[in-house]
């Protein structure tokens, strides 16, 4: 989005410095917080001012240092040094209770919902009325919930359990649940990373109304569209460190990648020709009953083959029977022009499948265990061992190879993968997959929660692989990503194909239609 008179970042940042904005017009300061973990700063000396009936946008890449800031802001962590100030007054954050005491709230980009639980449960988990005889009022619980959607204008039933619940529907009721505190600071942390762009919509009226009442948004996100069109303010980190803070009205997109990565990426899509070849992996009329029925394609070597739809459309289901998570009910599924019978995953990988889940907290990560360990979790039994002994020192180089391809950041592979950034998770799942060379990759949502310079990273290995004969499959809710990676679209609405589009003839609108039919 070009704007003729921007004013640089540097200028912006002198204003900032010099104190020419008033003390009092800020709702919250944090000032030279720093944060080291073993062999990392995390952060070093940053700032942040937040003014009330603002939504200040805090961008950079992965392991620049938001989600740790947002976690002390939240009581996750504690800081080694810095000062907190709420509504002119200092403040200490021991916990996430002292957190919520002072009116701050977080949306964390990792869902924290407890899946056995309903709705209900989890929005007022620790706040739950209590009727006679000192038990829990369910009847009252699921009162309050319908009137806080009813405010927000979510449809959800207060009752239903959340694990039933997709990644989206998920992510409206954290969002539900941070505002149920009526803090007046709201960290949100990639809230869209899992909606689609009705859904984005939606979001974005509930942080205008909460902004219209005062409160003040600290909105992290990778996606500029959203930062032009939501934030007030936008305030930069790089490797830990405070860059700057500028108006959003007056830095372009450029500005921003440059502030955020020090260098310019001149391509967000590096799609590359491939010469495209014999069928790989062929669907016909697959059906999961109640999910998706007579889905029907095929994914040749070297194609990027994306699926495009609403949520709900089905296309994770669809990935997830290819790749036997569950079994078809009917319908078939070919490799190389053969039947097989994929009906669980390690069927899937033993046929060179291999598939990048959405989901990386909940079936990605193994989140107590060590990088390395995460990195070779699916090639164990593929050739890395010798008279029953696997073999640690080719398989730990192979992994720390990839790692540094994909540029993990992370002081060494003995990190446990619960310690770094999401985007930086994301990664380390993408190196267990390809470390097993498969023939077939699926990928659903693979740069969800990535920064801009490891998407176009990203981006570009996807296109290798495809160049390297690989038949991807490629599921994303971001519509630029979907147009400018696929030489093939298949498009889903309620889980049927509504249509197959080649590149050429690909248009946001042409997919819209096809998705909402």
């Amino acid at each position: 989005m070009a704007r003729s008179q921007a004013i640089s970042p540097q200028t912006m940042l002198a204003v900032r410095q010099s104190g020419a904005v008033p003390q009092s017009e800020y709702l919250f300061e944090v000032t030279d917080v720093r944060k080291e973990f073993p062999g990392v700063v995390a952060l070093d000396n940053v700032q942040l001012k937040l003014r009330r009936g603002t939504v200040h946008a805090l961008m950079g890449e992965n392991g620049a240092g938001k989600s740790t800031l947002m976690k002390i802001l939240a009581g996750i962590y504690t800081p080694d040094s810095g000062s907190f100030r709420l509504r002119g007054t200092e403040i200490r954050l021991k916990n996430p209770l002292d957190a919520l005491q002072n009116g701050i709230a977080m949306i964390h980009q990792e869902l924290n919902l407890m899946a056995p639980m309903t709705v209900s449960e989890n929005i007022w988990i620790g706040r739950e009325p209590i009727g006679r005889f000192g038990l829990v009022d369910h009847k009252e619980m699921n009162r309050r919930t319908k009137a806080l959607f009813q405010r927000l204008d979510i449809t959800i039933d207060p009752e239903v359990k959340v694990g039933k619940l997709s990644v989206a529907t998920r992510q409206m009721v954290e969002i539900a649940k941070a505002v149920s505190f009526n803090s007046d600071v709201l960290i949100m942390d990639e809230p869209t990373s899992a909606l689609t762009d009705r859904e984005v919509n939606h979001l974005f009226r509930i942080i205008r109304s909460l902004r219209e009442e005062g409160k003040g948004i600290i909105y992290i996100t990778h996606k500029m569209n959203e930062l032009f069109e939501i934030a007030d303010e936008v305030s930069v980190f790089r490797d830990g460190k405070y860059i700057a803070t500028c108006n959003s009205t007056e830095v372009t997109r450029d500005d921003i990648i440059r502030m955020m990565v020090g260098r310019e990426i001149t391509q967000m899509f590096p799609k590359e020709t491939a010469p495209i070849g014999e069928v790989v992996l062929s669907a016909k009329n697959l059906t999961l009953n109640g999910v998706f029925r007579d889905v029907s394609f095929d994914v040749r070597a070297g194609e990027i083959l994306g699926f495009a739809g609403l949520v709900g459309s089905g296309r994770s289901n669809v990935a997830e029977t290819i790749f036997g998570v569950t079994p078809a009910d009917a319908g078939t599924i070919e490799l190389f022009g053969e039947v097989v019978s994929v009906s669980s995953p390690s069927i899937a990988m033993s046929h060179g499948m291999a598939f990048l889940t959405e989901d990386r907290k909940e079936t990605g990560c193994f989140l107590l265990l060590d990088i390395q360990e995460n990195a070779q979790m699916a090639v164990l039994q593929q050739g890395y061992s010798r008279l029953g002994f696997v073999q640690q020192d080719r398989l730990r180089k192979e992994a720390t190879d990839m790692a540094n391809r994909l540029r993990v950041r992370t002081p060494d592979m003995a990190e446990p993968i619960i310690n770094l950034s999401g985007g930086n998770q994301q990664k380390v799942l993408i190196c267990r997959w390809l470390m097993t060379n498969p023939k077939v990759l699926i990928l659903d949502e693979p740069t969800r929660g990535i920064d801009v310079g490891a998407k176009a990273e990203i981006h570009r290995l996807i296109s290798q692989l495809a160049g390297q004969g690989v038949a991807i499959i490629m599921i994303s809710s971001e519509m630029p990503e979907v147009l400018g990676m696929s030489d093939r679209i298949v498009v889903l609405h309620e889980g049927r194909v509504t249509g197959i589009l080649d590149r050429a003839e690909a248009d946001q609108v042409k997919i819209m239609e096809l998705a909402s039919r």
